[in-house]
């Protein structure tokens, strides 16, 4: 699992619990995967169809620091499946996995589009031997 983006827990982002609102943590999930999905497939149009169960296994809370974590499980023709796992920084516990978080690659007129990807790029190997 790579981990791509620390969250600090801060006052606007508790529920009534003084935790963690599930609701905040579900959008940074999906903003990561929205932009990791942005990136590998080079396409800006690009939307969320689906996620799997939430099972919310640990809380955070203000001061805490989360570590979101992305997967890819595999490249459909016009979609892209993703696997997340968030860890609370500061207890070393595993907060929420998301097992199946669907994106889909979408055309100029809103339609799903084939991206012809097939396996994760990284930015160094599209730019070749830059020197």
């Amino acid at each position: 699992m790579r981990f791509h983006t620390r969250k600090w827990v801060k006052p606007e982002d508790l529920n009534a619990n003084g935790t963690l609102f599930g609701g905040k943590l579900l959008a940074w999930i999906d903003e990561e995967a929205a932009l990791y999905s942005i990136v590998q497939l080079e396409n800006p149009k690009v939307v969320t169809k689906y996620m799997s169960e939430i099972n919310f296994m640990s809380a955070a809370k203000q001061g805490d620091i989360v570590e979101i974590g992305i997967d890819v499980v595999k490249f459909g023709t016009s979609s892209l499946v993703l696997r997340s796992e968030v860890r609370n920084m500061m207890t070393r516990e595993k907060i929420i996995t998301i097992e199946n978080i669907t994106m889909v690659n979408l055309d100029e007129q809103g339609k799903p589009k084939p991206h012809g990807k097939t396996q994760i790029e990284f930015v160094e190997d599209r730019l070749g031997n830059v020197e």
